[in-house]
């Protein structure tokens, strides 16, 4: 099992930018795929970004494309998303997953573990 706790949510202004870090306990951190996701209110979680195993590939949705970037240290057990440039409907909280296998992926059913999420407002 793993655990996941999020960070580095906060208030900025649009055009600003906040980087997220997740921190993950479990043994097996090394050896799955791990991503973002973000979900506003009354809306559906929705995929942000992922990364494999190795931080060697990873994905991103369409919206964030050029603005956030996903990395991640495996010998801190540790994830982060930098998000520039962000705007006012971007504003939701902001989840760290962990999936079962290596390879990035986009599906919410793909992760079978969750952190509490961190709460990210963009502000006009």
């Amino acid at each position: 099992q793993v655990q996941l706790v999020e960070s580095g949510g906060g208030l900025v202004q649009a055009g600003g930018s906040l980087r997220l870090s997740c921190a993950a306990s479990g043994r097996t951190f090394s050896s799955i795929a791990m991503g973002w996701f973000r979900q506003a209110p009354g809306k559906e979680r929705e995929f942000v970004a992922s990364i494999s195993a190795r931080g060697l590939s990873s994905l991103y949705a369409d919206s964030v494309k050029g603005r956030f970037t996903i990395s991640r240290d495996n010998a801190k057990n540790t994830v982060h998303l930098q998000m520039d440039s962000l705007k006012p409907e971007e504003t939701a909280i902001y989840y760290c997953a962990a999936s079962s296998i290596i390879f990035a992926r986009i599906s919410t059913d793909d992760y079978p573990y969750w952190g509490q999420g961190t709460q990210v407002t963009v502000s006009s």
